[in-house]
């Protein structure tokens, strides 16, 4: 293995553990700007893996995750070099929004460019920097503000390596989704780094549930890329494939009451919430155009009509499907507070 790993102007050896300040533009106020970077190399050769969260800067469960994953002791017995960056949108965390100060969205500034806007030269600093010393990548992501998102995985599923660390991350739901272009996937894709968006909870809240699917689920690809020994504990659900998935939309404008829960598993024709106005009149039942089950939803009371409120995802096999999601919830809710503090995550 290497006895050096550089990375934004500094040499990591190999062993050893660092938390690099990688500078960024300065505040307006002259204040300096960094972005602190975790780089843990393991003694013995083996990939790189990049995981990164707050590319939006009001998603924090995958800040808390990354809190927890360099906590863990079994980095202790890493193979190849862990790169993890708790917060890349510094500037939005700062002001809790999911925007840099100029109003631009980095997850759609990607390459970027070295004479762009302040999102696109902090893009093209993060891809010069980090993405391309990266063989695998996994971005954290939740829900955008006032929505909820089912632990899910988004990968290109044609691609088999992608493919196959995907389905070893473990999360019970897999979308093949298409590249959006400006995000930091499409560039790594077309970098042929193997990318994964974990998409899990609401911006602004952390969901316990979610970030113990998430720290397991990095140990899992870590393991099957053999970064970390590979666990002998049997798998209890099968990560299952979404076949199609769609936003059910507000027929009307009014107050919305959404009866179905996250996650629940629905046939054509359930009820799954009222949108009624606010004098007490018109109220329209929303129903379920097909079966299948709810993997996002709005947690705004108010909409528009047009405004997205459920999304629904279709399986080849729902009661499997609906299997997994109950085996999913009952394994990693937390019983009185576990796993708060960092403990092992579930193999």
């Amino acid at each position: 293995m290497k006895k050096l790993f550089s990375i934004c102007d500094r040499q990591v050896a190999a062993g050893s553990r660092e938390i690099i300040e990688f500078p960024l533009p300065p505040l307006s106020t002259h204040s300096a700007t960094h972005m602190p970077v975790h780089v843990i190399r393991g003694r013995k050769e083996g990939p790189c893996l990049l995981v990164c969260a707050a590319l939006h800067g009001d998603e924090i469960n995958g800040i808390e995750i990354i809190r927890r994953l360099v906590g863990l002791k079994q980095l202790g017995k890493i193979r190849g070099t862990l790169i993890a960056i708790p917060i890349v949108n510094v500037y939005g965390f700062i002001h809790m929004s999911r925007y840099l100060p100029d109003r631009r969205d980095l997850n759609r500034s990607f390459p970027g460019s070295e004479t762009g806007s302040l999102a696109g030269r902090l893009a093209n600093l993060f891809v010069k920097e980090v993405v391309s010393k990266a063989t695998y990548g996994i971005d954290l992501h939740t829900a955008a503000i006032h929505r909820d998102n089912f632990p899910q995985v988004r990968a290109t599923l044609d691609d088999p390596e992608t493919r196959r660390i995907a389905e070893a991350f473990h999360a019970p739901l897999v979308i093949d989704a298409a590249l959006r272009p400006g995000t930091i996937r499409e560039t790594a894709i077309r970098m042929d780094i193997p990318w994964l968006v974990y998409e899990a909870g609401e911006a602004l809240r952390f969901d316990e549930v979610s970030i113990r699917a998430g720290v397991r689920g990095v140990v899992n690809v870590m393991r099957e890329v053999g970064m970390l020994p590979v666990s002998t504990r049997k798998k209890s659900f099968v990560p299952r494939i979404v076949k199609s998935n769609f936003w059910i939309r507000s027929p009307q404008s009014g107050i919305l009451r959404l009866t179905s829960a996250l996650g629940a598993s629905v046939r054509k024709g359930d009820t799954l919430g009222f949108v009624a106005d606010p004098y007490g009149g018109n109220e329209v039942h929303i129903t379920a155009p097909d079966s299948g089950i709810i993997i996002g939803r709005t947690n705004l009371p108010l909409v528009h009509e047009g405004d997205a409120m459920v999304h629904l995802a279709r399986f080849r096999d729902n009661a499997s499907a609906t299997e997994t999601m109950e085996t999913f919830q009952s394994e990693l809710d937390p019983v009185d507070g576990a796993g708060i503090s960092g403990a092992e995550p579930i193999a």
